[in-house]
């Protein structure tokens, strides 16, 4: 199973530029897109909805214009879930979830926060400690889950760029390593991409200006979080940075699922 996860930064944009096209070369089984900022009922082309993919959309009730996530997936899903049951996920349109035979697929968006806003970053905090509580019940069902998306957060030193500098920066806030590594650490989630890349500047994440791509100054703020029964099963993983379809680069992994 190929499962591809990217946050668009706006779907529209990322067809522009070719997105869809180069997802359907890709030949993935399933395709997680975060802030896809847009109504599914405004998608009227049809570059949105490729033939022999299943699509399925959650984006927000209070601005559709953004965040939102979304599915696509070549096997028919037994049951799509949306939400996770708190208000700064649930009305945002910030996690998607399909079940299929073997395992469950979820997208999720965390919010960006901010160094200048308090408000914005306590409204990160509430998103990952709701999160994080949908992870610790996710862990007592007897099934695997891939959950696919951007955490805004980067783990570790080799996970970002200016380390030393970052760490007075939302997105490597002491407080935000500490929830993320617990999820790997102490509730022993995988970091997928981590079980067969463990090198430095593997960057899904570049700040919009032309000079951070060009020296690659930026961070890996997107994950493949997988319950401990998939750590056997993970085949390859890689980022794609032959085009830019976003600030963000697609993380691609290889799963022996079927």
């Amino acid at each position: 199973m190929k499962v591809i996860s990217l946050n668009v930064n706006g779907i529209r944009q990322a067809a522009d530029r070719g997105f869809f096209e180069w997802m359907v070369r890709q030949d993935p089984d399933v395709v997680c897109l975060q802030d896809i900022q847009a109504d599914e009922r405004t998608l009227n082309d049809s570059v949105f909805f490729p033939p022999g993919y299943n699509t399925y959309f959650f984006d927000s009730m209070e601005n559709p214009e953004q965040a939102g996530v979304a599915i696509y997936c070549k096997t028919m899903p037994k049951a799509i879930m949306t939400g996770m049951g708190f208000p700064e996920c649930d009305f945002e349109g910030r996690f998607i979830q399909a079940d299929f035979e073997k395992v469950s697929i979820g997208a999720f968006l965390t919010p960006h926060g901010s160094n200048h806003e308090d408000a914005l970053q306590e409204h990160k905090y509430r998103f990952m400690e709701g999160f994080k509580s949908h992870l610790v019940k996710t862990r007592r069902k007897r099934r695997e889950f891939i959950f696919c998306g951007t955490a805004n957060v980067a783990r570790s030193p080799i996970d970002v760029s200016s380390w030393f500098v970052n760490q007075r920066n939302s997105g490597f806030l002491p407080e935000e390593r500490k929830w993320i590594n617990e999820i790997f650490n102490e509730m022993e989630y995988i970091d997928a991409f981590r079980q067969v890349n463990k090198q430095d500047k593997q960057y899904t994440w570049w700040p919009d200006y032309e000079r951070a791509w060009k020296l690659d100054e930026g961070g890996r703020l997107d994950y493949q979080i997988a319950t401990p029964g998939i750590k056997n099963l993970i085949q390859g993983g890689s980022i794609y940075k032959g085009q830019r379809f976003s600030d963000h680069a697609p993380l691609i992994m290889e799963y022996n699922i079927d």
